[in-house]
Formats: C-alpha cells, sequence, structure tokens
C-alpha cells in the first residue's frame, strides 16, 4: 500500500499552489499530493498540470464547477481509497496550514486514528486574525460541542489525518455538509463509530496572498445543520 496523501482542493490558488507543493515535498516525508480543483478561473488546474510533467509525486482531479469544500474532500476521498493510501491528509492551499506539521500528524496517527490539527489546546493558535474572526471560531467550536456533545476543542479546523479505515467505514455519498459544517460532520461520524482521535497543536496563519473563502453562509450552515446532525444521524 501507498503511505500517504495531502489532499489540496483549490479555487483561484494559483499564486500558492506551485510554493505549497514544493514545500511539502521538501519534508521528505515520502507522501503525494492530489490536487482538487473547482476548475479555477485563474489556471490553477492548467498550473497543476504543467508541474506534473516534472513532478512524479503530484496529481489532479479536474472538476466542472465550484460545489464546496465538501463535495471536493468526498471527491479527493474517493480517490485516495481507490488507490490504496494508507493515510489520507486534509490541508488547505493557502498555507494557512503549514507543511512544517505534516511529521507531527504522521508521528500522532501510529497510535490514532484520526488526527486533528487543533488552534485551541496547548500550543495552538492563530496569526492574522482580528478579534471578531477568532470569536466567531470559538464560539463556532463550542456551540458544535455543546449540540453534538463532543469533548473535541477543535471542530471547525481543517487540517487533518485519516486512516483509510476512517474514511472507509464513513458512507462517503451521505455527508453534505460543506465549509466549517463538514469538519463538524467527518470528525462526529469518526467519533460515534468509536474511532480513536487525537488533537495536536499547531498555528494557523492567515493567507498572505488571495482572498480568504470563509463567509456568513459557512456559518449559517453549522448553525443549523449541527442540529440535523444530532436529530437525524446517518452512518
Amino acid at each position: 500500500m501507498n503511505q500517504g496523501l495531502v489532499i489540496l482542493p483549490t479555487y483561484n490558488e494559483r499564486e500558492n499552489i506551485a510554493k505549497l507543493v514544493r514545500e511539502i515535498l521538501a519534508q521528505n516525508l515520502s507522501l503525494d499530493i492530489l490536487i482538487v480543483d473547482d476548475n479555477s478561473p485563474d489556471g490553477t488546474g492548467q498550473l497543476v498540470e504543467d508541474l506534473r510533467k516534472i513532478i512524479p509525486q503530484l496529481f489532479i482531479l479536474h472538476r466542472e464547477k465550484k460545489e464546496g469544500l465538501g463535495r471536493a474532500y468526498i471527491s479527493g476521498f474517493k480517490w485516495a481509497l481507490d488507490k490504496s493510501y494508507d493515510y489520507i491528509f486534509e490541508m488547505d492551499a493557502d498555507f494557512s496550514h503549514q507543511p512544517r506539521y505534516l511529521s507531527s500528524f504522521l508521528e500522532a496517527i501510529k497510535g490514532s486514528d484520526l488526527v486533528l490539527g487543533s488552534r485551541y489546546i496547548k500550543g495552538g493558535g492563530t496569526q492574522g486574525w482580528s478579534w471578531l474572526r477568532e470569536l466567531i471560531s470559538r464560539a463556532g467550536c463550542f456551540y458544535a460541542q455543546i449540540i453534538l456533545g463532543l469533548k473535541i476543542k477543535d471542530l471547525t479546523g481543517g487540517f487533518k489525518c485519516y486512516r483509510r479505515k476512517v474514511l472507509e467505514s464513513i458512507d462517503l455519498n451521505k455527508i453534505k455538509s460543506n465549509g466549517y459544517m463538514f469538519q463538524i460532520e467527518m470528525t462526529y461520524k469518526a467519533i460515534k463509530k468509536g474511532f480513536k482521535i487525537k488533537e495536536i497543536p499547531f498555528i494557523f496563519q492567515e493567507r498572505a496572498r488571495g482572498r480568504s473563502k470563509f463567509n456568513k453562509k459557512i456559518i449559517w450552515e453549522a448553525i443549523i445543520n449541527c442540529w440535523r446532525l444530532r436529530c437525524f444521524p446517518q452512518k
């Protein structure tokens, strides 16, 4: 079996993607990289195709249109399972998740089934956020903890590493969430199935280039769908 795959969903990340790919590979962790591009108007997909000619560890899935983070990750998960990867990472493509932490995930996954990068445990944090952005994020995590009865400190973070058996156990076709709620739902389902979850600290860094995709729609989806997940849980 292959060891690990880093999934990077992209939409207009041309400014970041080449540098990020090189920094991931520079960690020397024998990780492959899958770009899941939602037909970026800025040509991200074509740039990745050019990079693939010289980087054999790099792969790409071209999607027809932008459908949200959750849909992109589901496509990536299915690809990873089909290719028999042992460990599957979620990671943002804008440098908010620094490649230097990947080795810590691989160490932690040895004794766990799902490793979560956490901003809200000792040693974790954020850089470049306004007080309002951090308040919204922390409030969202607290809200999900209360509604779903979970003890995880950072439920909305998107820096994760799964063992393949976790993703195999979840019916990915029934996952409809995007944004924050996608992260909450996937972690919730893993916990309910009895998998061992571990949080490790990391510092989230606000993107230096490009525009953030954070918006009010993402917040409202999480507020509403936490109740849906609690009242109508699915496998």
